[in-house]
């Protein structure tokens, strides 16, 4: 009986210890023995060093501040100890922007950007936005917003100082990519929607050929992807060049249903290796057009899902891939929501072409016939060199 007693009195303190956890008691007001048996290193020292700064620091600071400032601390320790610059921190305003761009549509100066070291290199401005405007140019490298340095910032960090509401203004820093000097360029935003998808059909050697360009991976791309096809297949074109130049990708299952545009069902499209959901393998579905001969036009600003497609239709679909290297990103990310109404972009895992190759450690896609525009002329060298190349192809 004193044995049951003693496990029900001992019963009864944890609980009435919890219950007083519940209702707000804070931990440091817990004997030591007791302290270290219900907070957990490091949340507990977290959550007291965010009371302590929020009740003795000298001017005042709100809970919401120092939350997300803790949720970034993380998220740089983990770009900092895995050079993973993809992982990220969305408070619930960038999120917000974040999803309209995954929706194809914000309100910012009209360009795309890759990240690098010194801020975001620009991979595409559309034409009659505010940056076309300002006289930004692909290659081009934003280093600051405002007056500060954007080195070393996600990109959606960066990216989210340089959107804001239609009919204000921004500063951004402009490293050019012909002189090397920063110069700075006032804008004033505006509502910017993506034109996701264009084509057209040009006679080349005698033969019609097809282009169609995508600029990301955005929610529905494949869709619109598929009408341009059929498009430029209705005017007669005999082989087709895909331009993913300066795309940054964007949803995996875009990607796969894009691949299906172009491939038989059931060819792999690529496969994923992740600690916290195993291997899976992503395979084309019904539904694809009649076979083209086709050219991939890559650069460095071709990246993620544009790298899936592009891989995929080089291994299984025998398209040559023309331009430069693309940018290398072999691994992927997915979105978890948060209390706040935030979310995170965390890194999960690893992505293989379906030769098995994974594009970081190979340093991107290396083209089959090496091309590049010079920015200098009128003229869109690597276009024209890969409707030769397709050409090549049809008459052959």
């Amino acid at each position: 009986m004193k044995a049951r007693g003693a496990v029900a009195f001992a019963g009864a303190l944890v609980a009435v210890l919890c219950l007083g956890l519940w209702l707000g008691g804070h931990p440091s007001k817990l004997p030591g023995f007791l302290r270290d048996a219900f907070v957990a290193e490091p949340a507990g020292l977290t959550t007291e060093a965010a009371e302590l700064i929020e009740g003795s620091y000298y001017r005042p600071v709100g809970e919401e501040e120092l939350s997300n400032s803790s949720l970034q601390g993380m998220i740089r320790e983990l770009r900092r100890r895995h050079d993973d610059q993809f992982s990220e921190y969305f408070s619930p305003e960038s999120l917000e922007s974040f999803n309209e761009q995954i929706e194809g549509r914000f309100t910012g100066i009209g360009l795309t950007v890759v990240p690098v070291k010194r801020g975001l290199r620009v991979t595409r401005v559309f034409p009659g936005s505010p940056a076309a405007g300002a006289g930004l140019r692909a290659g081009d490298t934003i280093v600051s917003v405002g007056g500060d340095s954007i080195a070393g910032e996600s990109s959606t960090e960066a990216t989210a100082k340089i959107k804001g509401p239609e009919g204000t203004e921004v500063t951004v820093g402009v490293l050019d990519a012909k002189s090397g000097k920063v110069h700075q360029e006032t804008m004033t935003r505006a509502e910017v929607t993506l034109p996701n998808v264009s084509s057209r059909v040009r006679e080349v050697g005698g033969h019609k050929l097809g282009y169609v360009r995508l600029l990301s991976f955005s929610v529905g791309a494949h869709a619109v992807l598929a009408d341009a096809v059929r498009k430029v297949q209705r005017e007669g074109a005999e082989g087709i060049v895909l331009d993913l130049r300066g795309n940054p990708g964007g949803l995996l299952q875009e990607a796969v249903l894009s691949a299906s545009v172009f491939l038989p069902e059931d060819e792999v499209v690529v496969s994923t290796n992740s600690r916290s959901q195993g291997h899976s393998v992503h395979k084309t579905v019904a539904g694809n057009l009649p076979p083209l001969p086709m050219v991939v036009l890559i650069d460095r600003g071709t990246a993620s899902a544009a790298e899936i497609l592009t891989a995929a239709l080089a291994d299984n679909g025998d398209a040559e891939v023309v331009g430069t290297r693309s940018f290398g990103k072999g691994v992927f990310q997915e979105e978890r929501d948060l209390a706040n109404g935030g979310a995170l972009k965390l890194t999960v895992g690893e992505y293989l072409t379906p030769d098995g190759v994974n594009l970081a450690e190979s340093k991107g896609i290396h083209p089959d016939v090496r091309a590049s525009d010079d920015p200098q002329t009128r003229g869109d060298e690597a276009l024209r060199r890969s409707f030769e190349v397709l050409a090549g192809q049809v008459g052959g």
